[in-house]
C-alpha cells in the first residue's frame, strides 16, 4: 500500500469505524517497530551524515503529560521520550507566554525582545500578504527580526530546502523567520500560504486539498481511544468547553463543509497536518540531496483542546494518546523517505497552560482567579481618544498595556506620568501581584526574575505604558470560560525540550534548558555558525565534548 492511500484510507476508516479500533492497530505497529529498532552508534561525522533536521513543536504541550500518560504512550511521543536527550524542565523563559512569541524563539536562538514578536495580535498578520485561494487574514513574517537556523543552513549551503507546516499561520511562519520557503498553514478548510511566499499554490498542495479526505468525518463522533477505565480524569466538569458538550462522545459536525470549518477543534487536525507534511517531504524531496534540509511541523490541536477542556481533562488525555499514535505512524513513514540515522529531531512547545481557575478552586488549591486589563484600556481610550481625536492604539495583552506613545507625546501628553498613572490603576486590580513602567522595568535589578522575563518579552520597537505580573494561580482572561496561558507561572513557561539523532545519548537531563538553546544546539550539531548574536547557548549535555561558544546578547 503506498503512503498516500494509507492516510486517505485511515481517514475514511475513521468515518465508518470507531477511532479506537483504527488507532489501536496503529499503536501496535508503532510499538513493534520501536522495539525492534537497533540502537544508534555514536559517530563523530554528524555533519556529513545529517540529511534532514526535523522540528516538532506541539502547541501547549506540558512536559508533565509525558509522566502522567507515559505508560500509555506507545507511539511517537513515547519513542521520542525513550530515545532522546530529554529535558523535562525546559523553559519558554519570557513573559507573555503565547504561541507567536514562543514559536519565534525555537529556531532563532533569540528571545522575543530580539525577534520582534511580542504577542499573537502583533505576530504575523499582514493585510499586504493575502492568502492564496482562501479567505481570511493575510500573514507574513514582516515583523520578525533577524535570522533563524534555516538562514544559517542556507548560508552554508545555498541549495538548502525548507518545509514548514502548521494549522496556525504563526506556527508555520515564525520558526523559519523571514525565509521565503515552502511555508503552509490551514485556512478556510484547506492548506494554503500567502502572497509573501508565492503567487499560486504548487500542484502537490492543490492535489492534497482536492482529495477532501476529511469530508468523510462528517457525522462521526470523537470517542475514547482506550476503555474508560484507562482514564483517571472525570469525564464531566461543568466549566469545560464553556459549559456545553462536556462528556464523551463528542459529535463532529454533520456536514462536510462544517467539518472543514471546525476541524481545528478536533484531534484529526493533527493527523491531517502530519499527512500534509509527509506529502510535502516527498514532493520537495527533502533530505534527498546529499545535504541538509529542514522540516518544521507545529501541531496545534493540543492547544485547542487544552483551552476548551483544560489540562486536567479526559479530553486532553485522549488527545495526547491520539497524537502519540499518529506521530508514531508519521515517524515510521518519514523513515522510509530519509533514513533515521541521517535525521536529527528536536521536540518542544511554545508554552504550557494553567488549569481552569474553577478547577483549582474546586480542589482548594491556592487563590486562583481571572483578571483582565480591558477596563484599563477602555478608560485610557475614553480619556484620550475623544479629546484629541486620535486612536492611540491602547491595547492589553497578557499584562502588557500597549499604546502609541509617539502620538501621545506629539500631542503634549507626559507619557512618563501616564505610565505611572496606568501602573497605579493596574496595581489596584485584585489578582495583580506587581506592575512595572518602562522606567522601573529598566531599573529593576538582575535578580528580579519577573523584570528580567518582561525585558526578554518586549521588543524595543513596541511602545507600551505598563506591564504586570499575575498573582499565583491567577490567569489573564478575556472573561470567557476556558483554560489559559500567558503568565509567568511555571506551568505556563515550562515546556519539553528533546533532541534525538545519531550520536545523541538517550537520557533524561535534570538541568534546565531554554527554547532559545534549541537553535544553537542544532547549529553545533550540524557544524554551522549562527549569523548573529544569540540569547541561547549550546546544550553541551546533548552533544557531549567541549563546549561550543557563539556570540550572545547581554
Amino acid at each position: 500500500m503506498d503512503r498516500r492511500s494509507f492516510w486517505e484510507r485511515r481517514l475514511a476508516s475513521e468515518s465508518r469505524l470507531s477511532w479506537a479500533l483504527v488507532l489501536v492497530s496503529v499503536a501496535v505497529v508503532g510499538s513493534l517497530r520501536a522495539q525492534t529498532a537497533a540502537p544508534r552508534p555514536v559517530l563523530d561525522d554528524r555533519k556529513d551524515q545529517t540529511a534532514l533536521v526535523v522540528l516538532i513543536a506541539i502547541d501547549q504541550m506540558r512536559p508533565d503529560y509525558f509522566d502522567r500518560f507515559g505508560a500509555q504512550l506507545s507511539g511517537g511521543l513515547g519513542r521520542i521520550r525513550a530515545r532522546s536527550a530529554f529535558f523535562p524542565h525546559g523553559l519558554q523563559d519570557h513573559a507573555n507566554t503565547e504561541t507567536a512569541p514562543g514559536h519565534s524563539t525555537m529556531l532563532s536562538g533569540r528571545e522575543p525582545t530580539h525577534t520582534g514578536i511580542v504577542s499573537n495580535d502583533r505576530g504575523v498578520s499582514d493585510r499586504t500578504a493575502p492568502l492564496i485561494d482562501a479567505t481570511g487574514e493575510g500573514a507574513s513574517p514582516r515583523r520578525f527580526l533577524g535570522t533563524t537556523l534555516f538562514d544559517w543552513m542556507r548560508a552554508a549551503d545555498s541549495g538548502a530546502r525548507v518545509l514548514s507546516v502548521s494549522r496556525k499561520d504563526r506556527g508555520a511562519i515564525l520558526p523559519v523567520g523571514r525565509a521565503r520557503g515552502a511555508v503552509y498553514w490551514w485556512a478556510d478548510g484547506a492548506f494554503t500560504t500567502s502572497k509573501y511566499y508565492r503567487d499560486t499554490l504548487p500542484a502537490w498542495v492543490t492535489a492534497f486539498n482536492a482529495r477532501r479526505g476529511i469530508d468523510a468525518l462528517a457525522g462521526t463522533e470523537w470517542t475514547l481511544l482506550l476503555p474508560a477505565s484507562s482514564y483517571a480524569e472525570p469525564d464531566t466538569m461543568p466549566f469545560e468547553h464553556g459549559g456545553t458538550d462536556v462528556a464523551f462522545p463528542h459529535a463532529l459536525p454533520s456536514t462536510a463543509a462544517a467539518v472543514r470549518k471546525q476541524l481545528a477543534n478536533y484531534p484529526q487536525m493533527d493527523s491531517l497536518t502530519l499527512a500534509f507534511a509527509l506529502d510535502g517531504v516527498q514532493a520537495l524531496a527533502l533530505g534527498q540531496r546529499g545535504h541538509t534540509d529542514l522540516l518544521s511541523i507545529s501541531l496545534s490541536t493540543t492547544d485547542a483542546i487544552g483551552h476548551a477542556y483544560g489540562p486536567d481533562s479526559r479530553e486532553i488525555h485522549d488527545q495526547i494518546l491520539r497524537l502519540d499514535r499518529w506521530l508514531g505512524v508519521f515517524l515510521d513513514s518519514l523513515a522510509k523517505e530519509v533514513p533515521p540515522d541521517r535525521m536529527v529531531l528536536a521536540l518542544t512547545s511554545d508554552h504550557g497552560v494553567t488549569s481552569f481557575p474553577e478547577y483549582l478552586a474546586m480542589r482548594h488549591q491556592g487563590h486562583p482567579g481571572r483578571v483582565s486589563l480591558d477596563q484599563v484600556t477602555r478608560t485610557l481610550t475614553k480619556a484620550f481618544g475623544p479629546n484629541l481625536a486620535v486612536d492611540f492604539d491602547f491595547d492589553a495583552s497578557n499584562g502588557l498595556v500597549i499604546a502609541d506613545t509617539t502620538a501621545l507625546r506629539a500631542r503634549g501628553v507626559d507619557v512618563d506620568s501616564l505610565s505611572r498613572a496606568t501602573a497605579r490603576m493596574i496595581a489596584s486590580i485584585p489578582g495583580v501581584a506587581r506592575v512595572y513602567t518602562p522606567s522601573s522595568l529598566a531599573a529593576a535589578p538582575a535578580n528580579d526574575s519577573d523584570a528580567v522575563r518582561w525585558r526578554r518579552a518586549v521588543p524595543i520597537s513596541v511602545m507600551w505604558l505598563a506591564c504586570a505580573v499575575a498573582a499565583p494561580g491567577v490567569v489573564w482572561s478575556d472573561g470567557s470560560l476556558k483554560a489559559e496561558h500567558g503568565t509567568m507561572s511555571l506551568v505556563d513557561m515550562t515546556v519539553p525540550i528533546a533532541f534525538m539523532g545519531r550520536g545523541i545519548m538517550p537520557r533524561a537531563l535534570s538541568s534546565t534548558a531554554r527554547s532559545v538553546d534549541i537553535a544553537p544546539t542544532l547549529a553545533a550539531y550540524l557544524g554551522i555558525r549562527p549569523m548573529e548574536a544569540l540569547d541561547g547557548h549550546v546544550l553541551t549535555a546533548v552533544l557531549g565534548g567541549a563546549p561550543t561558544t557563539f556570540l550572545t546578547h547581554r
